[in-house]
C-alpha cells in the first residue's frame, strides 16, 4: 500500500513540476513578445519624430505637391493613433508607402533632392526601416513561438487552464506587398 502510494504522490508531483515547467515558459515567452512589441513601438516613435522635420523640408519647396505631404500627415496620424496590432500594422504599411511615394516624387525636384536636410532625413528613414523590419521580424518569430506553445498538445492544456491568449502576427496584407504605382 504503500509502496502506491510513493508512485501516486511521485506521479502528482511529477505533473505538477511540468505544469510549472511548463506555465513559467509560457510567461517567459508571453514577455518575450511584448518586450519585442515595445521595441516595434520604440522604432515606430523615432519615425513618427523624423516626419514633421521631413515635412517641414519639403515645404521649403514650393512646388512641391502638397497632396503628397497631406498623405503623408493623416497617415503619420492614423498610424500613431492605432493601438491593436493588425490595425497598426495596416496604417504602418500605408505610412511607409506615403513615404516611398514622397521619396518617388523627390526625384522630380533635383534642388530638393540634392538638399543636404532632405538626404540625411531620408538616410535616417531609411536606416529607421530596416530597423522596423528587423524589429518586425523578432517580433513575429516570438509571437510564433508564444501561439505555437498555446497551441500544442500538452502545453495547450496549461494555456487554457491560465487564459494564455494567441497575439497577432505584425505582418504586411497581401495587397499592401504590391508596389506603388507613381505617375507624374
Amino acid at each position: 500500500m504503500s509502496f502506491l502510494l510513493v508512485v501516486i504522490v511521485g506521479i502528482g508531483l511529477g505533473f505538477l513540476l511540468w505544469a510549472i515547467f511548463v506555465f513559467n515558459s509560457l510567461v517567459r515567452k508571453r514577455n518575450r513578445a511584448n518586450n519585442a512589441w515595445s521595441d516595434i513601438n520604440v522604432q515606430l516613435k523615432r519615425r513618427y519624430d523624423l516626419i514633421p522635420n521631413l515635412v517641414e523640408v519639403v515645404k521649403g519647396y514650393k512646388e512641391y505637391e502638397v497632396l503628397v505631404l497631406e498623405n503623408i500627415v493623416k497617415a503619420r496620424a492614423k498610424a500613431m493613433s492605432e493601438e491593436n496590432v493588425a490595425p497598426k500594422a495596416q496604417a504602418e504599411e500605408v505610412l511607409s508607402n506615403s513615404l516611398r511615394n514622397l521619396f518617388a516624387v523627390a526625384e522630380n525636384y533635383p534642388q530638393l533632392k540634392s538638399s543636404e536636410n532632405f538626404q540625411k532625413l531620408q538616410a535616417q528613414l531609411s536606416s529607421l526601416e530596416n530597423d522596423i523590419q528587423s524589429a518586425r521580424i523578432y517580433y513575429n518569430a516570438a509571437v510564433r513561438e508564444l501561439n505555437n506553445s498555446i497551441q500544442v498538445f500538452p502545453s495547450s492544456i496549461i494555456a487554457k487552464i491560465f487564459n494564455f491568449k494567441k497575439f497577432e502576427f505584425f505582418g504586411v496584407e497581401e495587397n499592401a506587398k504590391d508596389t506603388i504605382q507613381v505617375s507624374f
